[in-house]
């Protein structure tokens, strides 16, 4: 499988935005699962945001529920992360994936393709 290759992490302080993008090429939105998770260090992983291919049905992780905001264009097979009102326990590596349906969280842990990942930290 080609690699998802994450981008737009940093450093932020608490209160600000970021917005992380995936480049998804080799992965058709039509018919792939795509979405984002994180870890930080010491924690376990955790569902950030997924997207269905059918019928474009959204989940988001309950702690970023409300702030994150996922978004894909099919034309540049790209995923997107708006994350808005960013939190000290944001802090972590962002993992983007896509996989086969059926979709869920723990799926895209085990066996969906993911990128290296790329780094927020929410500090002051």
């Amino acid at each position: 499988d080609v690699q998802p290759v994450e981008s737009g992490g940093g450093l932020v302080q608490p209160g600000e935005s970021l917005r992380l993008s995936c480049e998804l090429s080799g992965y058709s939105m039509n018919r792939y699962c795509v979405g984002w998770f994180r870890q930080a260090s010491g924690k376990e992983r955790e569902g950030v945001a997924m997207i269905w291919p059918d019928d474009g049905n959204t989940i988001y992780g309950d702690s970023v529920k409300g702030r994150f905001t996922v978004s894909q264009d099919n034309v540049k097979n790209t995923l997107g992360l708006q994350m808005d009102s960013l939190r000290p326990d944001d802090s972590a590596m962002y993992y983007c994936s896509a996989g086969k349906p059926p979709c869920s969280f723990s799926r895209a842990y085990k066996y969906f393709a993911r990128g290296q990942g790329t780094q927020v930290t929410v500090s002051s």
